[in-house]
């Protein structure tokens, strides 16, 4: 068990430059956040609906983290720094870095049946601050969500989404990382929102300027048959 806290520890110092030993880690309010979860995750297992909720209450109290006691959390989760909510049905893989103020929300059912209303998030995710995952969708493995974005339909393995409603850039992270990249984007004119529309605006133009082109030349070839 304490190899396994070892391991944990340097898990989150590796994607974290600011602690100077693993210990400082253990005051982080998202490790504490995590550790009570599992007690409240293993009651809720047992069906000890309101003890769960009880240490649920607490953990929001100290660390302004609020994970619902049913939500399937994998190993290596960190979240830094607080603010975040996830839902009762949501899936967490490994490794996976969630930021400040990000919801991991559900939506509503259209029957009025509980069942999966939250997102499922693959291995090595990082989702930027203030992001909003919505919904019963699938994060593939090593996406990275930008800050802010509202993320509603599924995301592709190692896609990077920006924006509201979120959409893929066009540069894939699998292109760009070598080692844990903060934030979940790289700090770079690629990823601009602004820099990508123009960009497609003009690869449109020159779409454009190409049916022109054969319209034209259409013409001409139509010129001499006459």
């Amino acid at each position: 068990m304490f190899a396994g806290l070892v391991a944990y520890l340097d898990s989150i110092k590796a994607r974290d430059p600011a602690p100077r030993s693993r210990w400082e880690i253990l005051f982080y309010p998202g490790v504490l956040a995590l550790g009570m979860h599992r007690i409240a995750h293993a009651l809720y297992r047992r069906e000890l609906f309101f003890l769960a909720r009880a240490v649920n209450h607490y953990a929001r109290f100290l660390t302004a983290i609020d994970i619902h006691p049913g939500a399937k959390i994998g190993r290596n989760f960190f979240i830094d720094h607080g603010f975040t909510v996830i839902g009762e049905t949501a899936e967490i893989g490994d490794d996976v870095t969630i930021y400040q103020c990000v919801t991991l929300g559900g939506t509503s059912p259209d029957n009025g049946v509980g069942g999966k209303r939250h997102p499922t998030i693959a291995d090595g995710v990082i989702v930027g601050s203030g992001a909003q995952v919505l919904g019963p969708i699938t994060v593939g493995p090593r996406a990275r969500i930008g800050a802010n974005a509202v993320v509603t339909r599924d995301v592709q393995p190692s896609a990077v989404m920006v924006g509201i409603p979120a959409k893929p850039t066009l540069v894939e992270a699998d292109t760009y990382q070598r080692e844990f990249v903060p934030y979940g984007t790289p700090c770079s004119s690629d990823c601009d929102p602004a820099g990508q529309r123009l960009e497609a605006m003009r690869a449109e133009l020159e779409g454009l300027r190409k049916r022109i082109d054969k319209l034209l030349a259409e013409r001409e070839v139509e010129r001499d048959r006459a």
